[in-house]
């Protein structure tokens, strides 16, 4: 066979690249940085397809020719949704199983928790002194009266709070919290975690629930700083127990087409590195033991991390949300 031969059948020859196919509920822009350096590092292409709302459907309607290989979530009742809907399948990683602490991952594999985040509370620099709330069961105290701002009763992250109480304190007891809450509003539930921190710049009302990656997102954002800037954070816990944690996680899919990239890669993401870039990005708290927080989530001040195991919470969500309706919080 001469060489002229052997040139010609190399050039007619497709070289596939490897790839990795990401549905996720956080925006592309986000975490297209990290994928980069993993591609820089491996060769290994990702592609990032942004996905809003009905992740499961998709999943469920494209089955086994679905070109996703992972999904990436936001809240621990997003991944439950994918569980209920049978659209994963266990990755078998032993680094996996070593970097991500077993209160963040799924008994059987089926999630992994990247970074965490708590629900705390956002208190007035000027009327709340440092203090003041200690505890989840404190926000039901007559003094916060018409002082309180949440964001719908029936959002993600409340209910995943509500179901972590009443694996704490029982149905009697999360019931009587939900309703001192209601009573304490400063108005009905409304906007999301970021117009709870405007609420309190404006007067309408001292204390709120939120997440605390949103302070660091309004700090960095010119438009908003002045409005975080006027707000404290503090690391309530459950009584008998620590501060509530959600977490953002990845999963693989069942239909997976490219499994053994898409494993790698999220080993890779549990990695000390790509713990750090993710969580900095995100204003986030590394899941992986070890690895230092950014600079301004380090400002926020060390807390005690709940035991509640995210599993559990989420199996504990549906109740959870019945409590929540049974109370008509919203109303």
């Amino acid at each position: 066979m001469s060489r002229l031969f052997l040139l010609a059948m190399l050039v007619a020859s497709p070289v596939f690249a490897e790839e990795v196919n990401i549905y996720s509920h956080r925006q592309p822009e986000l975490i297209q940085p990290l994928m980069d350096k993993f591609t820089a590092e491996t060769g290994i292409d990702v592609n990032i397809a942004f996905v809003d709302k009905g992740m499961a459907e998709r999943l469920q309607a494209e089955g086994n020719r679905s070109p996703a290989d992972l999904v990436l979530t936001v809240d621990i009742g997003r991944m439950e949704e994918l569980v209920e809907a049978d659209v994963l399948q266990a990755a078998e990683d032993p680094v996996l199983a070593a970097n991500i602490p077993p209160a963040y991952r799924d008994p059987g594999n089926l999630w992994f928790g990247l970074t965490t985040r708590s629900r705390v509370v956002y208190a007035s620099l000027e009327r709340v002194k440092p203090g003041e709330i200690t505890t989840y069961e404190d926000l039901v105290n007559p003094k916060w009266q018409g002082r309180l701002c949440m964001r719908s009763g029936l959002n993600d992250y409340n209910v995943a709070l509500t179901a972590a109480f009443l694996l704490h304190h029982g149905p009697e007891a999360t019931t009587a919290w939900l309703q001192g809450l209601k009573a304490n509003l400063a108005h009905k539930p409304l906007g999301g975690d970021r117009d709870q921190v405007k609420s309190i710049w404006s007067g309408e009302c001292d204390i709120a629930l939120g997440n605390t990656y949103y302070i660091g997102q309004m700090l960095n954002d010119d438009s908003e700083k002045d409005y975080a800037a006027a707000v404290r954070i503090d690391f309530p816990i459950f009584e008998g127990g620590g501060a509530h944690m959600n977490i953002s996680g990845i999963a693989l899919t069942k239909a997976a087409p490219n499994k053994a990239a898409a494993v790698k890669l999220m080993a890779w993401l549990s990695s000390d590195e790509a713990q750090k870039i993710y969580a900095e990005a995100n204003h986030e708290f590394p899941v992986k033991d070890g690895v230092a927080r950014s600079a301004l989530v380090q400002s926020w001040g060390e807390f005690t991390p709940d035991r509640l195991g995210l599993a559990d919470i989420a199996k504990a969500r549906s109740d959870a949300v019945k409590l929540i309706e049974g109370v008509d919080f919203d109303g």
